[in-house]
């Protein structure tokens, strides 16, 4: 699947924006705008950044330095980097084999790769690539039959970390992907089908791949259903209620490492603890479901400050770089996930995309620590400006 070597890094595209540019290209219209869309204004895409842009960090030049380490302890496992690939729905839409291509790539440079429900690969598919190491995301299904399965699964496949996403009680209202037509597999609409024949690329890794579906999902699907039903059953049947309540039969039944993602209220994080949850991923979804909602670290500082010894602190939302994620940690964050950035490197460099997005992630926080003459992640945190 993936045919870069472990060093491989494009000095072409040294950087997200590289990326994302050279996506684009690639990407038929409708999937890369569902990619960089936000909800409704996309004001909370802004606020994301921003907030990100105004941390500072502080160098003490002068102290005794020989080298950094990037790796991080999480669950038992010392991860080689403090970042991970976050969950991306349809990502086979933007890119064919996306899903592979990424969990290949961190599971050989070991970081971790987490599945989403909504994804174009299996997850058995993904346990196998991956060598067992690929985390997975679930959204709380309404039918307690299909959460039971896909939980049985998930157990089976030895995956070793489950991800419950809880900040989706709406389908996000995304202007983008409404005037689109966006579905799964794409709506053969006369515009999509020219968007499609101008990208040749995508259009031919798409026809060796097959088109892109849910695997996760479709033993659960009644079969031949209508591409215009598939919204209703995940309404009805997939993206069932998060609450504490519905989270209780989870924790009982999952016996592994719990994380709750979707967190930026200091009173869900001390309910997640009181749950047992493992760790929080504060997040607001990438700014795809509330436009006016606060940024992860908006309120990361008060919830780190009261909880960073009952439970383990992740952060994703709007990093792009090896500085953003500098900043996440000297802000008090124990691991970050980035997306995007990683389907636009896949996006951009097809099979070596992966490989190459997490060297250069690298190369930039690396850089950053050295600069900062971090010795290892946890020395962050002294090296913020208040």
């Amino acid at each position: 699947m993936n045919n870069a070597s472990s060093d491989f890094f494009n000095p072409g595209l040294p950087d997200s924006n590289a990326l994302r540019k050279a996506a684009q290209k690639r990407m038929p219209g409708f999937a890369f705008d569902y990619l960089e869309g936000g909800c409704i204004d996309e004001v909370g895409l802004q606020r994301n950044r921003q907030h990100i842009d105004q941390v500072q960090l502080r160098s003490e030049l002068l102290k005794p330095f020989d080298k950094t380490d990037l790796s991080c302890e999480l669950f038992g496992h010392r991860y080689d980097l403090p970042f991970g690939i976050a969950p991306v729905g349809l990502q086979g839409l933007m890119w064919p084999k996306a899903p592979e291509i990424l969990a290949k790539a961190a599971a050989e440079l070991n970081i971790p790769y987490v599945l989403s429900t909504v994804s174009s690969s299996s997850l058995e598919r993904i346990a196998e690539v991956s060598e067992g190491r690929a985390w997975f995301q679930l959204y709380n299904p309404t039918d307690s039959t299909i959460r039971e399965d896909l939980l049985k699964r998930i157990h089976a496949a030895q995956i070793p970390v489950l991800v419950v996403t809880v900040d989706v009680p709406t389908f996000g209202y995304r202007v983008n992907d409404i005037r689109n037509g966006l579905s799964m597999p794409p709506k053969m609409s006369m515009a999509n089908i020219m968007q499609m024949l101008s990208r040749p690329n995508w259009l031919y890794h798409t026809a060796l791949a097959g088109k892109p579906e849910m695997q996760t999902l479709k033993p659960y699907m009644p079969a031949n259903m209508p591409v215009d039903q598939l919204a209703a059953f995940m309404n009805n049947t997939v993206m069932g209620k998060v609450d504490m309540e519905s989270l209780k039969p989870i924790r009982d039944s999952w016996q592994g490492p719990l994380v709750i993602k979707g967190l930026v209220s200091e009173v869900d994080v001390r309910h997640a603890i009181s749950l047992g949850a493992d760790a929080v991923v504060l997040s607001n979804h990438g700014a795809r479901q509330l436009d006016a909602g606060e940024s992860p670290l908006q309120t990361m500082a008060q919830i780190v400050d009261k909880y960073r010894h009952q439970i383990k602190i992740f952060m994703d939302s709007g990093l792009r770089s090896g500085s953003h994620v500098a900043c996440a940690l000297a802000k008090g964050a124990d691991f970050t996930f980035l997306g995007r950035t990683f389907v636009y490197g896949v996006g951009a460099l097809g099979d070596q995309g992966g490989i190459h997005t997490i060297n250069m992630l690298k190369k930039q926080l690396q850089q950053t620590m050295e600069q900062l003459r971090c010795k290892d992640v946890g020395e962050l945190t002294k090296c913020l400006v208040e």
